[in-house]
């Protein structure tokens, strides 16, 4: 039987519900998703805020992923409301259960004075060179444009710096800050892999920017040639989002971490030792800080460095691109992070265990003494 265009949308009306922008509007507010299907240089003009873009050209393809439960409601809009209507049909097919339209579109919502949002746009470069985070719901346009503001101060540009800021770069977190002191060494070439063979003798910051501009020049790099101490740890770690420590010195990483949680910035941590490798995530005051986790430094040789124990040159690899994870979801604010959990990964068993971390009641940086001492300082007389 042949069907009009006419004899479509009435059977679409006929089986789909539709809603009025103010109706869409109170859905939302109660946790239905809304789902722009327009195209995308539509959804670059202005959208309802909140929304998600999955365009009707890939709805079937998307929609699983974005709303995986099939009764969960769901209120789709277009421009004046006809493709939503198809679309909303397609999502019925499919087996969803609790779909609506909203009638008017998004020029009705805009005609009725109702907020709307226009989404940072992306170069036609950016957009090519991200687009595989474009494609993913929990990262997508707004998702890489946090990440090109986010800043990430990255301590050491060693075995696990070298891997973590690589992908960072790549991923377009766009500021990094390095802080490092030292200079590259043939020896280091093994596993530092941001620096290479024609750098030997140059500053590890300097080989890094290069390498790091060359891979993406959306990022700006902070060179912090400088070793951290206590007199200049406040100052380093200011204006950054997240840290991420590769340090390998436990008087360091005492440093680090009480400053860190003075300031209330993440710190992603990792450590390893020949083929073993440490990952956790510290979130002040949310979980347990390094202190927790080691109240005081081992001896000295049940805790010896690289330059001693050695090490496989690929574990700092795994826990350095471990690290870049972390750091994204942090920023992104996507998935479940480690805070509170040791991740243990063994590159001869090829195991990752987890145990589980406890923040300590007692401890100097944040146990119950360093909470009452931050809320007083932060409380205002009246």
């Amino acid at each position: 039987m042949t069907k009009t265009y006419t004899d479509l949308l009435r059977e679409a009306r006929s089986s789909v519900r539709e809603v009025s922008a103010a109706e869409a509007e109170a859905l939302a507010a109660r946790g239905a998703r809304v789902v722009d299907v327009r195209e995308g240089p539509e959804w670059e003009e202005g959208h309802v805020p909140g929304a998600m873009h999955i365009s009707k050209s890939y709805l079937e393809q998307r929609i699983e992923e974005a709303v995986a439960d099939r009764d969960a409601p769901v209120v789709l809009y277009c421009a004046g409301g006809i493709r939503s209507l198809f679309a909303a049909q397609t999502l019925a097919e499919m087996g969803y259960t609790d779909v609506a339209s909203m009638s008017g579109g998004f020029q009705g919502w805009k005609s009725e004075g109702r907020p709307w949002r226009t989404p940072v746009v992306l170069s036609q470069q950016q957009k090519q060179r991200y687009s595989r985070h474009l494609l993913i719901p929990e990262v997508g346009i707004e998702g890489q444009a946090r990440l090109l503001d986010s800043k990430v101060l990255l301590i050491g540009a060693g075995g696990l710096g070298s891997p973590a800021m690589l992908y960072l770069a790549a991923a377009g977190v766009g500021t990094l800050g390095i802080v490092d002191f030292d200079t590259v060494d043939l020896s280091n070439l093994q596993r530092q892999i941001v620096h290479t063979s024609d750098r030997v003798g140059r500053r590890k910051t300097e080989s890094a920017a290069e390498t790091i501009r060359a891979l993406n020049p959306d990022v700006t790099v902070v060179p912090h040639e400088e070793m951290l101490t206590e007199e200049n740890v406040e100052r380093l770690i200011a204006g950054y989002e997240v840290i991420l420590d590769g340090t390998d010195t436990f008087e360091t990483r005492y440093t680090l971490n009480d400053a860190a949680v003075r300031a209330g910035i993440p710190v992603v941590h990792a450590s390893v030792f020949r083929f073993e490798g440490q990952l956790t995530v510290f979130r002040p005051f949310e979980g347990p800080c390094y202190r927790c986790l080691y109240p005081t430094p081992p001896p000295p040789e049940l805790a010896p460095g690289c330059s001693v124990a050695g090490v496989l040159g690929v574990v700092p690899g795994v826990m350095g691109m471990l690290q870049a994870t972390e750091a994204i979801k942090v920023l992104l604010g996507i998935g479940e992070s480690l805070a509170g959990r040791l991740l243990i990964y063994d590159a001869l068993d090829g195991t990752f265990q987890e145990l589980q971390l406890r923040r300590d009641p007692a401890c100097p940086a944040c146990g119950e003494a360093a909470v009452a001492a931050r809320a007083t300082a932060t409380t205002v007389p009246a």
